[in-house]
């Protein structure tokens, strides 16, 4: 089977900037307890009139951009969301008629914060058995539709984003080199939107600590490497301290995970495609990089894949 890999990547995250500083006006909270239990200092919500659709479309045109590929060459359109602009039609119908990916099949997938792993994996193994030679993966979510703007413990986290990738073939010893995919439902109860944002927070915080750093070890292994092999750790921006169990399990320097927690909040499953993009914009991740993307949501669910970065 041939390798998979991501060509090109893009992200929208354009809106209203919400600081810790407008919840202390409308909450009992500050800026000091958000910033030490999160890590989130602010967070992008959309300006009115804009919906899920029309994030995903702007991420996936930066993408196809990215990648020199024509929405005519995408075989597969795979939207991850849980905030989508209707029940149905699907958000991955809608961008595929605006982008003029006439050729591509659609579907999105409901997997929460783990949803762009899910998607990732699901392409990954679609070209890998040379059904589709190009699928456009997104992970886009409009939380702030979502959010109790009453509810300190969980107003506060969420943010509203999109990040989109464009899967193809890749040079050998390139692309993704193994995935973990996992759900526990009897944890579902812990996260759920009814029709608001509840959260159990100490329950969800447990479980992400160890499956986090759990999935990160193990797809490193399936992949036939150490954690010493591991040169990037872009982990789902939810928690800070959640996400520095990933790192200290995979025994990395701070400086070698992505964190854009502090600026976007947990955008769901656009927050490993948003974190990816700033990486690449910096410098710190560079062609044949191991990196490992691990991500946990509701479900509850969780994702891992470890890839050789690069063509």
């Amino acid at each position: 089977m041939r390798n998979a890999g991501i060509l090109g990547i893009g992200r929208f995250v354009e809106g209203k900037e919400i600081t810790n500083k407008d919840f202390e006006k409308t909450l009992d909270t500050s800026d000091e307890w958000i910033r030490t239990r999160t890590g989130i200092e602010r967070r992008i919500f959309s300006e009115e009139g804009v919906k899920t659709s029309d994030m995903a479309y702007y991420a996936s045109v930066d993408a196809l951009k990215d990648a020199g590929v024509e929405p005519e060459e995408i075989d597969l359109i795979l939207v991850a969301t849980v905030t989508p602009d209707y029940p149905f039609p699907s958000v991955s119908c809608l961008i595929q008629e605006r982008l003029g990916a006439k050729n591509a099949a659609a579907m999105d997938i409901s997997a929460a914060c783990a949803g762009f792993i899910y998607g990732l994996s699901t392409g990954d193994a679609f070209i890998k058995t040379g059904t589709y030679e190009k699928v456009l993966v997104v992970g886009v979510e409009q939380l702030s539709r979502v959010i109790d703007m009453n509810d300190r413990n969980t107003a506060v986290l969420f943010g509203d984003g999109a990040g989109a990738a464009v899967l193809g073939p890749v040079s050998e010893g390139k692309g993704f080199l193994s995935f973990e995919l996992g759900a526990d439902g009897a944890g579902a109860m812990h996260i759920r939107q009814d029709p608001k944002i509840i959260m159990n927070g100490r329950e969800v915080f447990k479980f992400a600590v160890r499956q986090m750093g759990e999935s990160s070890i193990r797809v490193v292994e399936k992949a036939g490497l150490t954690k010493e092999d591991v040169d990037f750790l872009v982990p789902h921006q939810a928690n800070i301290r959640i996400m520095e169990a990933s790192r200290e399990r995979l025994e990395l320097p701070k400086e070698k995970m992505a964190v854009t927690v502090n600026k976007y909040g947990n955008t769901s499953s656009s927050s490993i495609p948003i974190a990816v993009v700033e990486q690449l914009k910096n410098g710190k991740i560079k062609d044949g990089d191991l990196i490992v993307m691990v991500g946990f949501g509701s479900g509850l669910v969780w994702g891992a894949t470890a890839m050789r970065w690069g063509r």
